[in-house]
Order: structure tokens, then C-alpha cells, then sequence
């Protein structure tokens, strides 16, 4: 299967570049190139790619506000959005999770680093780079959301053992860290976290991992 990738920077040498590299792996193409945050929107709505590539730098509307929109549009629930920036900081991080992407890099990893994020994100698994460490986790995108209303009727749908895999999905853990924890195997997590992702509406494990610390599943945890 070819993943299909819509490229969104404002510097047109940087998405020949990426072109050339996406291009070169005989298992994703890319369909489109954007300029700006408001032309990925609308790219995004009109080819319908499995996957963003999207700068949060860009004029007319940064890749953040287009991340929301396009969490937001209920005909691209199946799309997926990896952030790639020169502007690697916390801050960012968090946001770039709470707006709907999958994951989120710096510009600096190498080509192969880049391919293996795409098909890792596109496959609906979340991915932060080095500088994204489970420490920012709990401290930049638990800390400013506050618990959701309706919590305890969507936990209500988990089971215990998927309400544990969740809590440990947010921890950072792989689906192979946490078969060790539980004393399952890798596919046995990972079909838990497929269902509390069905069950609980989110796109891919790094809105899971959202999802559990509005919930209160996963809590703060010291830097």
C-alpha cells in the first residue's frame, strides 16, 4: 500500500527536498505540495492523503491552526499529521499533540529517520522526537488541560485492561514496553489500545494520549 503525503512549507527548496526523498521510497508518493496553512486545509479536503507533513511556520495560517482544522473535519478522521520544524521547543510539542498531530520532529533527522516517521505515523502510531521526552509529556500537556465533563461515561466503555494500557500509552511506553509491564505480548497491547482508541474516538495513539490525561487516567508526573 502507498502512503499518500501532502507536503505543507512555506520554503519551496525545502519541498522539492522532501519531494525528491518521498518520492524515492517505493512505498509513498507525494500528492500535492502547500504553501501556506490554509492551502493544506484545502488540500487536505480536495486528495484526501493519508498524511501531512506539515511546518507550523507558515503565513496566512500557521500549521497548528490548519492541524486543528483538519483533526476537526470529520471527513478526514482517517488522516494523519506529522509536524516537522526548525522550532523544536515545548511549547510547540504540546500543542502540536492537543491540535491533532501524530507526531512531531525536527528538521535536523536524517532522510531515513524522516521515511520511518511517515510510515510509523501514517500506520497510526505516535511518534515524538528525542527532544519530545515523556518528562515534557506529563509536564507540558497534562498541567494546562483540565478534566473533561463527560470522563467517567468514556472510561465507563474501557475495560480494566484497556484502561491500563491507555494510562501506559501515555506514559510514552511502546506497545513492546508495555507488553513487558503487563505480561502480554506486543500485539495483544497493541489491539488494547486500537480498541480504546475506537471506543474513545482518537485518531491515532498521540490523541490517546490526550484523551487519557483530560479523562484523569494519566496524571502530571514529576520533570
Amino acid at each position: 500500500m502507498t502512503i499518500r503525503v501532502l507536503l505543507a512549507d512555506d520554503q519551496a527548496l525545502l519541498r522539492g527536498t522532501f519531494r525528491l526523498l518521498i518520492d524515492s521510497a517505493a512505498d509513498m508518493e507525494v500528492v500535492a505540495e502547500a504553501a501556506t496553512g490554509r492551502e493544506a486545509v484545502a488540500l487536505a479536503r480536495s486528495h484526501r492523503p493519508d498524511l501531512v507533513l506539515m511546518d507550523i511556520r507558515m503565513p496566512d495560517l500557521d500549521g497548528l491552526a490548519a492541524t486543528k482544522l483538519i483533526s476537526a473535519d470529520r471527513d478526514l478522521a482517517d488522516l494523519k499529521i506529522l509536524v516537522l520544524t526548525t522550532f523544536e521547543n515545548d511549547e510547540y510539542v504540546a500543542e502540536a499533540l492537543r491540535a491533532g498531530a501524530g507526531g512531531f520532529l525536527g528538521k535536523g533527522v536524517n532522510p531515513d529517520e524522516l521515511l520511518d516517521a511517515i510510515r510509523l505515523v501514517a500506520a497510526g502510531d505516535a511518534l515524538l522526537s528525542p527532544a519530545a521526552t515523556k518528562a515534557l509529556i506529563s509536564r507540558f500537556l497534562a498541567q494546562p488541560v483540565s478534566p473533561r465533563p463527560d470522563a467517567a461515561p468514556r472510561l465507563a466503555t474501557l475495560t480494566p485492561r484497556e484502561q491500563e494500557v491507555v494510562a501506559l500509552v501515555a506514559t510514552g511506553l511502546s506497545n513492546e514496553e508495555i507488553a513487558a509491564r503487563l505480561y502480554i505480548t506486543p500485539v495483544t497491547a497493541k489491539t488494547h489500545a486500537n480498541r480504546a482508541m475506537t471506543k474513545l474516538g482518537a485518531r491515532d495513539r498521540a490523541q490517546l494520549v490526550v484523551i487519557a490525561y483530560q479523562c484523569g487516567l494519566a496524571s502530571p508526573g514529576p520533570p
